[in-house]
């Protein structure tokens, strides 16, 4: 699957993309954009010398991930779950009856019509995004 790698800030001020492609340190913080070892010497202008970056983010596109799931028929039907195999008899089982998914249908009426439409949503239960700490 695809990801790009997109070079970040130490301290999360901004991505290394766009206008700030080409900068060697963060505008906002002034913290260099490469590793920096003890020993190294700084550049004339300031600078940190150019080595493999501080910290980088990977960004994994959903599009793509998306298209493979309905190209296969199967995993299609579970996507549109939702619009055509709702069991609609008063009972809570699944979150698409619930009245919060009812009240984004009510409000974005585009959205509830078309079946392909999927509402996603980030579930961190056991995950750990800082490693192996415990914090």
């Amino acid at each position: 699957m695809e990801y790009q790698k997109i070079q970040t800030c130490p301290n999360d001020c901004i991505l290394y993309r766009h206008e700030f492609q080409e900068m060697p340190k963060c505008p906002r913080c002034g913290v260099s954009r490469y590793k920096v070892k003890d020993d190294e010497e700084c550049s004339s202008d300031g600078n940190s010398i150019k080595g493999p970056p501080a910290k980088v983010l990977w960004y994994l596109l959903i599009i793509p991930r998306l298209k493979r799931l309905f190209a296969n028929g199967d995993d299609a039907k579970d996507l549109t779950w939702h619009a055509n195999g709702r069991n609609c008899d008063g009972m809570i089982r699944r979150l698409a009856v619930s009245s919060q998914w009812k009240k984004i249908d009510r409000l974005y009426l585009d959205l509830g019509k078309e079946a392909s439409n999927l509402r996603l949503g980030l579930a961190s239960d056991g995950m750990n995004p800082y490693g192996s700490s415990s914090t």
